[in-house]
């Protein structure tokens, strides 16, 4: 059986595994995770090679048993505590629920939630990969696009993995894809074409998410911050922006302005009417840099936004 590394983590806080990580899960079929109330399965690629990481925490307020195989698992393991909220200090949010400086269902809903915690892989690449598969589809498109890629050009994972875990494909694999592939995967031109930018400088988005010491600057990338290079790369915007910090680096401020329902969501439930991304940036203003926090808590709180109008029917890309 092939070797693997162990460890234990206790956040010395409450800290639900489907809350915490379902994030990362894109659909209920995702081949790269496997998620439950006890346990979690991730597999991914690192730095070092493929990894697979299981996490098995029996309870919210238990410590995590981790474990990880393959040539990644060293660096799964030291990361493995950022999953579970090494990084992400609530303290200032608590004290301004306490102050009363948050209305009273984000309260009320961080009360209902104190083991959701906002996890951070420190991985770009996969996270804004399946960001741009979601532009402008719906999550069924998207979903279909994420599993086809990783079912044809990623490979299994590591170790003693549950049958079917797979790893999403590298940006070598998927720059080998060809216009009647990105068709076959339900992937228009315009996403495809941003697919492929992003293969081109993904190891300089990873340069600028990890922030080495002592390393020359790539070449591929405008200087600045990694929000600036990934937003020099036509076809990201601020959406994906967002949508990839709040994964890779547990952003707890960035808003995915765009997002076909979230203005509305969160303006019927904090001012009683759909509003703009505008309004809505307004709105949220006060509780900088703590937004992305109120906005999960506001989905968390058990609202649900009205629906209106027909569903947005999925689009077939065989013949374009």
């Amino acid at each position: 059986m092939e070797k693997s590394l162990t460890a234990s983590y206790d956040p010395q806080r409450p800290v639900a595994l489907p809350k915490t990580l379902g994030i990362l899960r894109r659909g209920l079929g995702d081949p790269t995770i496997r998620l439950s109330q006890t346990e979690a399965w991730l597999a991914f690629a690192t730095p070092l090679g493929d990894a697979t990481l299981h996490i098995h925490k029996p309870s919210p307020s238990s410590p995590a048993a981790l474990q990880a195989w393959g040539p990644g698992a060293l660096w799964a393991m030291e990361s493995a505590p950022n999953l579970l909220g090494a990084k992400d200090d609530w303290t200032d949010f608590d004290a301004g629920v306490k102050e009363g400086k948050f209305p009273e269902i984000i309260a009320r809903s961080r009360f209902d939630h104190p083991d959701f915690i906002l996890p951070s892989t420190g991985r770009i690449f996969e996270h804004v990969a399946g960001a741009i598969l979601e532009q402008r589809v719906t999550g069924i498109e998207a979903n279909y696009a994420w599993r086809w890629l990783i079912r044809h050009l990623g490979h299994r994972a590591p170790g003693p993995a549950p049958e079917g875990l797979m790893i999403f494909p590298r940006p070598q694999k998927l720059a080998t894809m060809k216009r009647w592939d990105w068709q076959a995967a339900r992937v228009e031109g315009q996403r495809a074409t941003t697919m492929t930018r992003v293969v081109r400088v993904a190891s300089s988005l990873q340069w600028w998410a990890d922030k080495p010491i002592n390393q020359p600057k790539p070449k591929a990338m405008a200087p600045g911050t990694l929000e600036a290079a990934m937003a020099s790369v036509p076809g990201i915007g601020p959406w994906t922006i967002a949508e990839t910090l709040q994964r890779s680096h547990g952003s707890a401020d960035h808003i995915s302005v765009g997002d076909f329902h979230l203005a509305d969501f969160v303006g019927q439930v904090l001012a009683g009417s759909g509003i703009s991304d505008a309004q809505m940036l307004d709105l949220l203003a006060p509780y900088a840099p703590h937004r992305q926090r109120v906005v999960r808590l506001l989905q968390l709180s058990g609202q649900r936004k009205q629906s209106f109008g027909p569903r947005y029917a999925p689009l077939d890309h065989r013949r374009r």
